[in-house]
């Protein structure tokens, strides 16, 4: 392994050298700016919490409410743990003063422990995911701004340009991509902090009124609902969870753009604690205020208004998510401290790869077999 070899190659004289420049590295001598805690908080916050959330009540009246906290919270131990086992893995792997550079990104981390083919298979890895999530938000904020604006409209009219016709939907889209890009050209998160406290507060403020609209449902009437939907929708539940906290792979950057990196895992946990509850609040009370009616995305039974236009096209699509990101940090983990673990350590790494590759199959089959099956 790469870090193996460097570390004995290095020496006293070449543990005085500095880090190799990297593509990252500033000509000009000044630091990057670091975050806060209430900063790294806000960032945490944005990073895990996403749209997936919309799918809960509907994943809990299929694995039933009580099933459904209990895979939700496992879910939730389950990603900050390996967070965790990330953190320790790069400051063990930073502490053998082997020339590295500091280690910023889950790639960085991937070509420390495999060399150039574990930056490529974490880095491809990551982008499509990224690239998914990028896409389901981008559809999703269409399907929203049609039904605010075009509800008077059919969604299939169309305009005509030229040779070609864009829908109300595409339109949208592409307004949304420059957006996009801008975004993505930020080179630190720290300048995205702000946005990612406004964005908490608007995330929070939507899914407290939709909380609200539960609870009054709720005392105006109860529905029949179920406890544990059974082992056959187990993988389903799960890959709904592991969708919901979708952020594991921005841990890394995060942590190593905070003033205070010791202080890390408190924010962590108490970060992932907080969005767990908040999650289980969604999703139980979802599925209480509606029973057997609860749709794929809870605002479509919200009934008209600018509420119920923040829908998308889930489906099962989430069910193709397994725990990849979980994979590669209980791999690397075990790949680095092998000779420090107990067979307690060696247990808990291989079970959780396992566990990522029977669910990341598993889950995508399910996807597959959904998108192919022949509606009657």
């Amino acid at each position: 392994m790469v870090f193996e070899k460097q570390h004995i190659a290095s020496s006293s004289s070449n543990n005085l050298k500095p880090p190799l420049p990297r593509e990252d590295t500033p000509l000009i001598g000044k630091g990057k700016p670091l975050s806060s805690q209430s900063k790294t908080f806000a960032n945490v916050l944005i990073a895990i919490v996403g749209a997936g959330v919309l799918g809960l009540p509907y994943a809990f009246k299929r694995t039933g409410w009580v099933m459904g906290l209990l895979l939700l919270f496992s879910v939730a131990g389950l990603t900050t743990y390996c967070m965790m086992l990330l953190i320790h893995t790069r400051r063990k792997l930073e502490s053998f003063g082997n020339g590295f550079a500091k280690i910023s990104s889950f790639g960085d981390l991937g070509y420390a422990v495999c060399g150039t083919f574990g930056r490529f298979v974490v880095d491809v890895l990551i982008i499509l995911s990224q690239a998914g999530f990028c896409v389901g938000y981008l559809i999703f904020i269409a399907n929203t701004l049609t039904n605010l604006f075009n509800g008077q409209v059919s969604v299939t009219s169309s305009l005509s340009l030229g040779m070609s016709s864009v829908t109300a939907k595409s339109l949208y889209v592409w307004g949304c991509f420059p957006f996009q890009l801008g975004l993505n050209s930020v080179p630190t998160l720290t300048h995205l902090a702000p946005l990612s406290i406004f964005a908490d507060v608007v995330d929070l403020g939507a899914m407290a009124v939709v909380l609200l609209e539960d609870v009054q449902l709720m005392l105006k009437q109860s529905h029949e609902v179920i406890t544990f939907g059974g082992l056959s929708v187990f993988f389903y539940g799960m890959g709904v969870a592991v969708y919901a906290f979708e952020g594991i792979g921005m841990v890394l950057p995060i942590e190593s753009e905070m003033k205070e990196p010791s202080k890390f895992g408190k924010i962590l946990t108490l970060s992932m604690g907080l969005i767990s509850l908040i999650y289980g609040a969604f999703g139980a009370l979802g599925y209480l205020a509606f029973g057997a009616d609860t749709k794929d995305i809870i605002t479509a039974n919200l009934g008209a208004g600018w509420i119920s236009a923040l829908r998308g096209d889930f489906g099962e699509d989430v069910t193709a998510y397994g725990l990849d990101g979980c994979c590669f940090d209980s791999l690397f983990h075990l790949l680095v401290f092998k000779e420090e673990l107990g067979w307690k350590g060696w247990t808990m790494d291989v079970g959780i790869v396992t566990l990522g590759l029977v669910l990341g199959v598993s889950g995508t089959w399910s996807a597959l077999v959904e998108i192919f099956a022949v509606k009657v």
